[in-house]
C-alpha cells in the first residue's frame, strides 16, 4: 500500500467536512475506491457522499442533470463531479466557488457543472485547477478524477485556499450547460424528456405552471404516437391501461404509468420531444375498454 505523506487532519480542523462524488465511473471497477483513498490519504475526515457513480458514460447532459436534480439538497462542502470524455485533452480542470464561499464545484470545463450553479444561485469565483504542487504525480493523463480532481478537492477540505489549487479564470469564460427549456406554441405545449428514472417515469423540461389555460384532460403527441393522458397527484391514481401525467419530487410534469414503466409503454426516452394540448374533454373522462369473454 501506498505511504500517505499528508498530515493526518482531525474532523475539526476542516475547512469543509463533505464530498459530494458523481461520476460515470460504475462499480465494476476500481475507479470510484482509488479516488476515495486518494481523498482519505490527504483528508482522512472528510465524509464522501456517493450521489450516483451511474450515469450513462461520457454523457455529460445526464450528469449535468442528475447534479442539477441533487444541487439544492446536497450538504454545503465540496461537488466532486467527473464526467469527462475529454480527459487528457485541453479542456480546462476547474473549481467554481458558490454562495461565496459556502460550496465549491470540481470538474471538467465541459458544461457537466454548469447547471448545478445556476441553480444554487451562480458562481463567485473560478480557478483552474493547473497547480500541480495539489496533484498526485499521474503514470498517464487519463484518470483525473485520480491525479487532479480528486487531491485538489481534499486539499480544499483541509484548508488549502481556493486561489492557491491554480490561476484564477472569470466566471463568466465556463462552458455553459446545455439544458433544454419548454415553451408554447398557440394552443400547444412543447417539452423534452429531461430524464428517465429507474422506475421508467418520464420527466419533462416542464413544471405545472406551463400548463396555465389548458384546462381538463390532455393529449399528447410524440413522434407518431399520439395518447390521452390523465392528470393525477400519485402513481396510483393512474386509471390501469392509461398514461399520467403528475408533477414529481423535483416540481417538473412527468408521464407514468401505475406500477409500470411510461418509457416502455411509449416507447420513448431521453430527449424526445412531446407536444401537450387539450383534448376538449372535462377532466376525468375515461375510454371504456370491452374485454374479450375467455371461451
Amino acid at each position: 500500500m501506498a505511504r500517505a505523506t499528508n498530515t493526518l487532519l482531525e474532523v475539526t480542523d476542516l475547512r469543509y467536512d463533505t464530498i459530494s462524488f458523481l461520476t460515470d465511473y460504475g462499480l465494476d471497477d476500481e475507479f470510484v475506491g482509488v479516488v476515495k483513498s486518494v481523498i482519505r490519504s490527504i483528508s482522512p475526515g472528510v465524509h464522501v457522499v456517493d450521489i450516483s457513480h451511474n450515469v450513462r458514460r461520457h454523457d455529460i447532459r445526464a450528469g449535468g442533470l442528475t447534479l442539477a436534480r441533487a444541487a439544492q439538497y446536497l450538504v454545503p462542502g465540496v461537488v466532486l463531479a467527473v464526467v469527462d470524455p475529454g480527459v487528457g485533452t485541453g479542456r480546462r480542470a476547474v473549481a467554481v466557488e458558490v454562495g461565496d464561499g459556502q460550496s465549491v464545484l470540481i470538474g471538467p470545463d465541459n458544461g457537466l457543472l454548469a447547471s448545478a450553479v445556476a441553480m444554487v444561485g451562480g458562481a463567485t469565483r473560478a480557478v483552474e485547477l493547473d497547480n500541480a504542487a495539489y496533484h498526485v504525480p499521474a503514470p498517464g493523463p487519463t484518470f483525473d478524477g485520480r491525479d487532479v480532481f480528486g487531491p485538489c478537492a481534499a486539499h480544499l477540505c483541509a484548508g488549502v485556499a481556493l486561489t492557491e489549487l491554480g490561476t484564477e479564470i472569470k466566471t463568466t469564460s465556463l462552458r455553459p450547460g446545455v439544458l433544454p427549456v419548454g415553451g408554447r406554441e398557440g394552443d400547444m405545449v412543447i417539452g423534452e424528456v429531461l430524464w428517465v428514472d429507474h422506475f421508467g417515469n418520464l420527466q419533462l423540461n416542464l413544471d405545472p405552471d406551463d400548463l396555465d389555460g389548458i384546462e381538463g384532460a390532455l393529449m399528447m403527441r410524440s413522434g407518431d404516437e399520439t395518447r390521452r393522458l390523465e392528470r393525477v397527484s400519485t402513481y396510483d391514481e393512474i386509471p390501469p391501461g392509461t398514461i399520467g401525467m403528475l408533477t414529481d419530487s423535483y416540481g417538473l410534469l412527468s408521464l407514468a404509468v401505475a406500477r409500470g414503466s411510461a418509457a416502455e409503454e411509449l416507447r420513448m426516452g431521453e430527449t424526445d420531444v412531446v407536444q401537450l394540448s387539450a383534448t376538449g374533454e372535462p377532466a376525468g373522462v375515461t375510454t371504456p375498454v370491452e374485454l374479450g369473454r375467455r371461451e
